[in-house]
């Protein structure tokens, strides 16, 4: 999987198409990701002695391929590529050429 933790993304597909954000976690096992602000989900807490009952959103996974690589810079989404530089293995923008990280 080549989307990471704090990567910037695009959605390409399903109800918020078009969003971009901040990938908060990646599940390379599961191939999805959790991006700040897209796919909202309800989820009711319940009363506990210490807690009142209340209603809390929060973001759900999304597929990795439903998310692009988005450049801030350039402000256009991008695949990503890998190149080794001195013995390093390096993410490229394939867009730009530009390397990310």
């Amino acid at each position: 999987m080549k989307i990471k933790k704090d990567d910037t993304v695009i959605v390409l597909a399903g109800k918020d198409k078009g969003k971009t954000g901040k990938v908060l976690k990646a599940m390379p096992k599961e191939n999805k990701v959790i991006v700040e602000g897209v796919n909202i989900q309800t989820k009711h807490q319940k009363q506990t002695q210490k807690a009142a009952a209340e209603i809390k959103h929060q973001e759900g996974p999304i597929d990795a391929s439903n998310v692009m690589f988005y450049d801030t810079k350039t402000k256009k989404p991008s695949r990503i590529g890998y190149k080794i530089e001195d013995g390093k293995k390096v993410r490229v923008a394939k867009a730009t050429g530009a390397e990310i990280d």
